[in-house]
């Protein structure tokens, strides 16, 4: 445990562990504020003893030491509050791994769909989850093996994507992809991302894969740059087993990275299995706009012009009344 006050709540006190980018001056002066109005409406802030040095001003805040934590301090958080980026909100999850606490990101980043609010509503924000008015949200996640000779050597996990990707830039991959035990294709390229939901809006939405509403259960395989006559991104069942082998005449091999945070060399003759992950991301959500409403303004999609849904109802009547004319028509014709 790190210094400062006791991290364990006494009996029936509601703890939020807040997580914050200290990289950045506008996370550090958010952290405070975040801090006080967490106390104000009754909470108990927990940071991190490794950011809390560099967070002036949040008095004698219980810590944690990052590298002791106990399961029982992090599971008894109520949530994670994490302010920065998606790339924030990612470090956050390796830390709840394996305990059933939810995340809510505010986004001092770019996109941010991670995020579930911004900075200027972090008042609100706090009320609501003072007020428990949230709801959490499941996220499918990858488990992810590497195999060579038969035997796994490496294991990992993400809450985007794995991707295989060439280790050498002058040089692309060679690759057989496959989907359930039997091979799709094999191809040279300059990798393969093998995505969630949620991760198809990121690597694999640069790669040119689809966007998949996150609720939809599913698992995709996006080839990078390939030199293939078919290289299209597949969606695949959430129960499928999506893998990817480095060809042994591949001259430099590979390397697996998993959401650009843990990674692994991929020596000619690796294998990569992909399958949906034993233990989900939660997200605590506060929005009550569905993911389309976060789709067009997180891309500043162009909807201008946009009349609305047909409402079934208006649409019958107006058949009615064009039918009403058409029997009109014809009955005057008649005479």
């Amino acid at each position: 445990m790190g210094a400062g006050a006791d991290p364990q709540a006494p009996s029936g006190e509601r703890t939020v562990l807040v997580l914050t980018h200290t990289g950045r001056a506008t996370a550090v002066a958010a952290a405070r504020e975040l801090v006080d109005l967490l106390r104000e409406r009754g909470l108990r802030p927990v940071m991190l003893a490794e950011e809390v040095g560099d967070i002036p001003g949040v008095g004698d805040v219980p810590v944690l030491d990052p590298d002791e934590l106990e399961d029982s301090v992090v599971s008894g958080a109520e949530m994670v509050v994490v302010l920065g980026g998606d790339g924030t909100i990612l470090r956050a999850a390796e830390l709840v791994r394996h305990r059933p606490v939810p995340l809510l990101g505010v986004n001092l980043g770019h996109v941010g769909f991670l995020a579930e609010s911004e900075r200027d509503d972090l008042a609100r924000t706090v009320d609501r989850i003072a007020a428990r008015d949230y709801v959490v949200e499941e996220r499918l996640t990858l488990d992810v093996r590497v195999l060579r000779d038969g035997e796994v050597v490496t294991t990992s996990w993400a809450v985007n994507e794995a991707s295989v990707e060439k280790a050498e830039r002058e040089r692309m991959i060679e690759v057989v992809t496959e989907v359930d035990g039997r091979p799709v294709s094999v191809i040279g390229c300059d990798g393969v991302v093998m995505a969630t939901p949620t991760g198809s809006t990121a690597y694999a939405f640069s790669a040119g894969g689809p966007v998949v509403w996150p609720e939809v259960q599913a698992l995709l395989m996006v080839p990078i740059s390939a030199h293939a006559l078919f290289a299209k991104p597949l969606v695949a069942s959430p129960g499928s087993v999506l893998a990817v082998e480095v060809l042994s005449r591949t001259a430099s091999g590979g390397v697996l990275w998993c959401d650009g945070r843990r990674t692994a060399q991929l020596p000619p003759g690796s294998r990569i299995e992909v399958t949906r992950g034993v233990h989900p991301l939660l997200l605590a959500r506060i929005s009550d706009g569905p993911f389309t409403d976060r789709l067009v303004a997180k891309f500043r999609l162009p909807v201008e012009g946009w009349r609305g849904p047909v409402d079934p109802l208006d649409e019958a009547a107006d058949e009615g009344v064009d039918g009403a004319a058409d029997d009109r028509g014809g009955s005057s014709g008649g005479r």
